[in-house]
């Protein structure tokens, strides 16, 4: 599909937008044209869709859900990173659920187990990936230690992240999320100040979440959705060289053994204070993991993917 028009829909959720960031990047890689719909900003869809199009692609039921509303007669290319069969996809989940049976739609499931439960004519297994022009090794020193980015939305997510604190109180510790979610951990919290100063904002474009990983040391990770999969601030982190100490996930096997993961907070604890103590370790760890990212997971590859398998799938029907 080189050289193709695709309108490429940007969500209203932060991570489908960084997300379908990484998408539309790599189209653009791979020489195809993008026109970009922004369904938080933008209220010219009716014009936009006057053009021609062979393909509409984006996050969750985004794609699908304009393709059918609108009477299009295009593939639609829809990348789930979150449970398909769940209203964190969208509110209309339902409704749009069975056109994801159709010949000319195409799922892209970032959870393994969850691809193999689902029985769809076209699914397909594909990790997080993005792009390296941005996220990279922007050469800074780091301000903080340590980097937490998502909601504190549960009982054990905040008293996690407050116990974190702590307990690592000569460590500087920076959280992102929305400020929803940031007023809403202060009228939880049991140290509202200590969660205040950690708090540094949100960030809802690639080239600020890649500054604001370069500007730690080391991001962890609780991963919220799906079985066996790896979030998207895993391969961010990876590409920007920090290290990642993830919850564990079956995926972690996708990094050859080299990313570490933490079993319980005391064992976090250890591997924070020992990678921030071993320096050679650390990079040894950064080193592998950017390796692996860099040829496995980087939007330029996995959107070739997306659209060979577009193409050779629309050359068998055709």
């Amino acid at each position: 599909m080189k050289n193709k028009k695709i309108l490429a829909i940007l969500p209203v959720s932060i991570g489908g937008r960084l997300t379908t960031s990484s998408m539309i990047d790599g189209f653009r890689q791979n020489d195809c044209k993008v026109t970009v719909y922004d369904e938080l900003k933008d209220k010219n869809l009716p014009e936009i869709l006057n053009k021609k199009f062979d393909a509409i692609a984006g996050y969750d039921f985004s794609p699908v859900k304009i393709k059918v509303d609108n009477g299009l007669n295009i593939p639609s290319i829809n990348y789930f990173s979150d449970d398909i069969r769940s209203k964190t996809s969208g509110p209309e989940w339902e409704k749009y659920l069975p056109f994801l049976d159709y010949e000319d739609n195409y799922v892209f499931y970032w959870d393994k187990q969850l691809t193999e439960y689902e029985n769809f004519k076209n699914i397909y297994y594909l990790p997080h990936f993005v792009n390296f022009d941005i996220y990279k090794d922007l050469g800074i020193e780091p301000e903080f230690d340590i980097m937490f980015a998502g909601r504190l939305d549960t009982d054990y997510r905040l008293s996690f992240f407050e116990e974190l604190i702590t307990k690592l109180p000569e460590l500087k510790i920076a959280w992102y999320a929305i400020d929803r979610h940031y007023q809403d951990a202060l009228k939880r919290a049991q140290f509202p100040e200590l969660v205040d100063l950690c708090y540094q904002g949100f960030i809802d474009n690639e080239e600020d979440m890649a500054r604001a990983v370069n500007n730690t040391k080391i991001v962890f990770n609780m991963n919220s959705q799906g079985i066996s999969s790896l979030n998207y601030r895993t391969f961010q982190t990876a590409a920007c060289k920090r290290l990642m100490i993830s919850d564990y996930r079956d995926e972690l096997a996708l990094f050859e053994g080299h990313m570490p993961f933490y079993e319980d907070f005391s064992d976090l604890i250890f591997k924070i204070e020992s990678y921030l103590d071993d320096k050679d370790a650390y990079n040894r760890v950064v080193e592998e993991c950017y390796r692996i990212a860099r040829q496995s997971h980087n939007s330029k590859d996995c959107v070739r993917y997306m659209l060979k398998t577009v193409s050779k799938s629309q050359d068998r029907l055709s």
